[in-house]
């Protein structure tokens, strides 16, 4: 991907497709004189940063002219910290891509994947990390990863790493500092304030390495639900599937009262097992509490297996979840030594052990394809960057240990200030860059 940022771009900034809206973004020097050929009426430059016109569309072969909003930010006040319009029109496919070949014609260039958020990184408004955290948004499945992005985005990970370059940089002056005037007879900073703020500098990559590691979403494990109404033998899968009695299993509807977790191994892959209690009217507080602990399990499962009994066809609420996406739900017919299984519904029997290695397998090929959360490529650089970091600082406490020479003391200072560099982006290369923003969408 080009570094330059002359062009002047445009793109659909929205989902593609009918809608009530749909908003077009250009963004360069040459934007008011773009958006000026195609809105009336032409509107003046703005003394405002921010500023909001209504009017209407001129495009060709379109008449009567369309209604349209103009939102125009002047720079350095943007996203980009250029001059960025953003047109907003009713969503029809034809009359987008009209406006978007007007501007292309009047002299855009179509944004490429990631271009305004790359000239957002460029001109200084986001780091790396914030960078990430907008595609995180972007792709974020379910409200977790949603939840984890906006952290990043709002500055989770970026300002712990400002705190932390801005000491090691003060420590790295005061070291170059006593090696300018080492014929003087002049203490910048002594071996016991060295080590202290070493061992403070270790302190704080240590507990950003952990804070990462907490983000990171791609080594958690696959977490598996049962549920179901009451008595509809999930206890008993349960315990058939991880090989020992854990769950207590009764033909008194609502036995389970809590949840149960144990990790199931799959050979290659592991998987966390939850069991939990009936869905059902709540009669009691107690009743209450195990239906919303169940409820909030299953909310946070990466798979749920709805579980009914053969010859027992599923009410209109399990049908319901059956279609929903997020989390997924696959249907599990249990104790098939005893009835049919509906329609649709994996046969299973926890007695006899009929269907239980099918359900392995299908366990397995979900874990495999489970997409990789969008925040995994930025932490997994991160965390790389965090180690690279402790151990240039490990060598330097050392080497104030052993009072060796300042310049080799200078040295890994610079070696870990250079890798929190690269995590946040003041040290960076066109290849990092492209990995990083061919990710994007067109238009963000």
């Amino acid at each position: 991907m080009s570094l330059d940022t002359k062009d002047t771009i445009a793109a659909l900034a929205t989902p593609g497709g009918p809608g009530a809206r749909a908003i077009v973004r250009i963004s360069g020097a040459a934007t008011f004189a773009l958006v000026a050929k195609v809105f009336s009426p032409s509107p003046g430059i703005p003394a405002q940063s921010r500023t909001l016109f209504q009017g209407e569309l001129r495009l060709p072969g379109i008449s009567p002219a369309l209604p349209a909003d103009l939102h125009f930010f002047r720079a350095p006040h943007s996203y980009t910290g250029q001059d960025i319009a953003e047109i907003h029109i009713l969503s029809s496919p034809p009359l987008v891509e009209l406006l978007i070949a007007a501007l292309l014609d009047s002299g855009a260039r179509a944004a490429r994947p990631g271009e305004f958020t790359q000239r957002a990184f460029l001109a200084g408004k986001l780091d790396l990390t914030r960078a990430e955290a907008v595609l995180g948004v972007i792709e974020a499945a379910d409200r977790s990863e949603l939840r984890e992005a906006l952290t990043q985005l709002a500055g989770g990970v970026a300002r712990p790493l400002q705190a932390l370059r801005e000491d090691l940089l003060n420590l790295l002056a005061d070291v170059e500092a006593a090696l300018d005037f080492a014929d003087e007879d002049l203490t910048f900073v002594g071996e016991d304030e060295q080590l202290k703020r070493l061992g403070r500098a270790l302190a704080q990559v240590t507990l950003l390495g952990r804070q990462i590691e907490q983000r990171s979403l791609a080594d958690k494990p696959f977490r598996v639900v049962l549920a179901g109404r009451p008595n509809a033998g999930k206890s008993s899968l349960f315990n058939a599937l991880t090989g020992r009695p854990a769950a207590l299993v009764s033909g008194q509807p609502g036995t389970t009262r809590d949840y149960l977790v144990q990790r199931l191994d799959l050979g290659n892959a592991s998987v966390e097992l939850v069991d939990t209690a009936g869905w059902r009217l709540p009669g009691n507080s107690i009743e209450q509490q195990a239906d919303s602990l169940g409820r909030e399990q299953a909310g946070r499962a990466d798979l749920v297996l709805l579980c009914v009994e053969c010859g027992v066809e599923p009410d209109a609420d399990e049908l319901e979840l059956l279609r929903q996406d997020r989390p997924p739900v696959l249907g599990i017919a249990t104790k098939s030594d005893l009835g049919r299984a509906a329609d649709g519904f994996l046969a299973t029997s926890a007695v006899s052990g009929f269907g239980l290695g099918l359900l392995r397998s299908i366990l397995t090929e979900k874990i495999a394809a489970r997409s990789e959360p969008p925040l995994a490529p930025g932490l997994s650089r991160c965390r790389h960057h965090v180690q690279a970091c402790l151990a240039g600082l490990r060598r330097a406490h050392a080497l104030v240990l052993e009072q060796m020479p300042a310049e080799l003391l200078a040295l890994e200072l610079r070696g870990a200030l250079d890798q929190l560099g690269e995590m946040a982006g003041t040290v960076f290369t066109d290849d990092l860059l492209d990995r990083i923003f061919s990710r994007f969408c067109i238009g963000k």
